[in-house]
């Protein structure tokens, strides 16, 4: 919990602020990376198909525009939702989206984000960065970056396959 003066009273503050960076190497180039992000069947296989987690649906409409979503239940049954919509894609070289993040009917989080492909001696650089807005009930700071952190690991594992 974090606390701001207001009129000389210590108030419970209702949003949290953060934003991280995340760097990866891929042994691939940029352009079989950012494919792993625009086929559907790709995606959801690293992003939607965690250990645990059941999936209800996933819809993606990768264009500017264009909105994903991901309906699945948490290994403790609760539903989670992420709600996207892309803002901006250069082919091969950055993705930048908004997305909100749902847990059971209470909205936890709203995020932008970029995902950036560099080639570095025929390996793909990907510079991830989100800036995110956590409301009460959310996952944190912390606990987002570590969710991160994760799926771009799964990410790693569908480029070696």
């Amino acid at each position: 919990m974090s606390l701001q003066r207001s009129e000389g009273i210590m108030e419970e503050r209702s949003v949290t602020h953060s934003t991280f960076v995340i760097e990866r190497f891929y042994p691939t180039a940029p352009e079989r990376v950012f494919a792993a992000f625009s086929d559907p069947r790709k995606k959801r296989r690293w992003f939607a198909e965690g250990e645990g987690f059941a999936i209800e649906s996933f819809t993606m409409d990768f264009r500017v525009g264009g909105r994903e979503q991901a309906c699945f239940r948490l290994p403790d049954g609760r539903p989670c939702r992420n709600d996207t919509v892309y803002q901006n894609i250069l082919p091969g070289r950055h993705i930048v989206i908004a997305y909100t993040m749902t847990l059971g009917d209470q909205c936890i989080s709203s995020s932008q984000a970029t995902f950036e492909f560099q080639s570095v001696k025929n390996e793909t650089n990907l510079v991830f960065t989100e800036q995110a807005a956590f409301f009460a009930g959310a996952d944190g700071p912390q606990m987002r970056e570590a969710g991160w952190r994760k799926l771009l690991e799964q990410l790693a594992e569908e480029m070696a396959r």
